[in-house]
């Protein structure tokens, strides 16, 4: 791809309009101050004082972020989350990136998942002490299902492209619940010109009809579940198999992250890698999935092939990743430099 196609492709970003459907989590942190800490009168413990706090939609909402970063026209979010505090910081996090929160369903049969993340303040470097989590262990109720695969079926109608994401590994206690792949599965062989996309921690192997991303290793366990050999140790020809298989399994075009050594792209009967963006210096990947998921996306709706929403992909991921201790975006002119930067660096190798 030249310079040219990839300016065409990301400046029609703003004219894309996508529905992201998954858990959406808030991501909170909090800085705490150890030079403060105080006993508890009640319990003899240490006290611990938080003297700064960030907020942030995480999971699902982590793609909402980045969609949001590449100024995506319309980002519609689909799922649910609690009538409690942290629903209301997760709706008021959504808003401020332009995501809207219509077709998110607020009850108090569900928490709103967060993943609460505490900071020993150790300027410059603050060490990130034990994850609080918050999140439903009981199944999603039927009628929350329900609603949720009616405002699915909905926003269809309304939008290029469909991002489903799972965070929840407990099957049935989220937003992707059999039913709403199934109901997922039902739009695909409806709507075969939609955009559906989907992502999946622990279920790779469950959509149909929709385009899968998953990385090599979950790509090596759907294709073999009994597998028991080291999946960093699978070659390019196995990693390449699986992803053919991966499409074939969906009957839809997939995508299969591979680390530093890029990304397949299967498109028909073709895989192709597309490498990495090398980058030097430290890397945080968290979030790095997520960045790639939005331009991959935005990117197909734009009439990308899959070869060329990989390349977009990567040039994504490749700026997130240096953003240490935070879950990065990427802007469209950041993209733009960095594959002028990557040019040039091929070139003078």
């Amino acid at each position: 791809m030249d310079e040219t196609r990839l300016k065409e492709l990301l400046d029609g970003f703003p004219k894309v309009r996508i529905a992201v459907i998954g858990d959406f989590f808030l991501d909170k942190w909090l800085t705490i101050d150890r030079g403060l800490d105080e006993p508890s009168l009640e319990t003899g413990l240490t006290a611990y004082q938080v003297v700064a706090r960030r907020l942030a939609p995480g999971a699902a909402g982590t793609v909402t972020n980045n969609l949001a970063a590449l100024d995506v026209g319309e980002i519609h979010a689909v799922g649910f989350a609690g009538l409690d505090g942290e629903g209301y910081e997760l709706v008021e996090g959504l808003r401020a990136t332009g995501v809207s929160t219509d077709r998110l369903v607020r009850t108090a049969d569900v928490f709103t998942p967060t993943y609460i993340k505490p900071l020993f303040d150790a300027d410059p470097n603050p060490v990130e002490t034990n994850r609080l989590d918050i999140a439903n262990r009981r199944a999603t109720p039927t009628w929350l299902e329900e609603r949720v695969i009616a405002l699915l079926r909905e926003v269809c109608g309304q939008v290029d492209a469909v991002i489903a994401l799972d965070q929840v590994t407990v099957d049935g206690t989220g937003v992707l619940t059999a039913r709403v792949r199934e109901a997922l599965a039902d739009i695909g062989r409806s709507r075969p010109g939609l955009v559906l996309y989907a992502d999946s921690r622990a279920h790779a192997a469950d959509f149909r009809n929709v385009i899968v991303k998953c990385n090599h290793k979950e790509a090596l366990d759907v294709a073999d579940p009994e597998r028991k050999d080291d999946p960093d140790l699978a070659d390019e020809s196995e990693v390449r198999a699986c992803a053919l298989a991966m499409a074939q399994r969906t009957g839809r075009p997939a995508f299969v992250t591979w680390g530093g050594n890029g990304i397949f792209a299967v498109d028909g009967i073709e895989a192709t890698r597309v490498p990495a963006v090398k980058v030097e210096g430290p890397i945080d990947v968290c979030g790095a999935g997520d960045s790639a998921n939005a331009a991959i996306v935005a990117a197909l709706c734009r009439g990308a092939t899959s070869a060329e929403a990989a390349l977009v992909a990567n040039l994504t991921a490749s700026i997130t990743i240096q953003q240490i201790g935070t879950t990065g975006t990427a802007s469209r002119q950041g993209i733009l430099k960095r594959f002028r930067e990557s040019r040039a660096d091929r070139e003078g190798a």
